[in-house]
């Protein structure tokens, strides 16, 4: 367990876990990405609980995520994800210190990380916006008594493929990965489903 106490590791496992929690946001009802963050998270926690830690650079990260969201409400304004980008990196080199108070991450490792990282969000969370605003006004309703297929096991929460996309749905009794379902209705871009019975079967033969 011992190259889990690198701080250039730790860093990466850190940041893995956050890309993994994002994504899990934005395709939720697989599981697996929930596992993955979870797990990511939790060996961070341990590296961050047995390495000097500077919280202040933790801050710094956190407080800029604020201009990163500002530049998605503002006309995707590029001058406030600049400025969130420079947070991400002077958070990401000073996170984790050596023994006696230097910089442990390395600097061009925390550079190209933090500029992936937020070139792959801003693709993420732009797509999902423009997505969000799409769907409601062009096929609300239109998937109504349509027919889909469960991606995922759906209850409260899951995933249907329908008509060449993946959405989000729920159930009011659980469906196995698989199953083919109808949709009964739609509330946004969430699709409330049951399971395909026999005579629904039927009638579409």
């Amino acid at each position: 367990m011992n190259f889990l106490l690198d701080p250039n590791i730790s860093y990466l496992i850190l940041v893995g876990g956050f890309i993994l929690a994002v994504l899990a946001m934005f395709a939720p009802g697989t599981g697996l990405l929930e596992i993955g963050a979870t797990m990511a998270i939790v060996i961070a926690g341990y590296s961050v609980a047995n390495l000097p830690f500077n919280w202040w650079a933790l801050v710094i990260l956190l407080v800029g995520v604020f201009p990163f969201l500002f530049a998605l409400r503002r006309s995707r304004n590029i001058v406030f994800l600049v400025i969130s980008i420079l947070a991400m990196i002077a958070g990401s080199i000073f996170m984790f210190r050596t023994n006696d108070g230097r910089m442990a991450v390395n600097p061009v490792l925390a550079v190209i990380v933090s500029i992936l990282v937020a070139g792959f969000m801003w693709i993420v969370a732009t797509r999902g916006l423009d997505a969000l605003k799409m769907k409601p006004y062009n096929r609300t309703g239109k998937l109504v008594n349509q027919v889909g297929k469960a991606r995922s096991d759906i209850f409260h929460s899951g995933t249907v493929y329908i008509q060449s996309e993946e959405w989000s749905a729920r159930s009011s009794k659980p469906i196995s990965t698989g199953t083919l379902v109808k949709i009964i209705k739609q509330d946004g871009v969430i699709l409330e489903v049951e399971p395909l019975s026999d005579e629904d079967l039927q009638s579409d033969l």
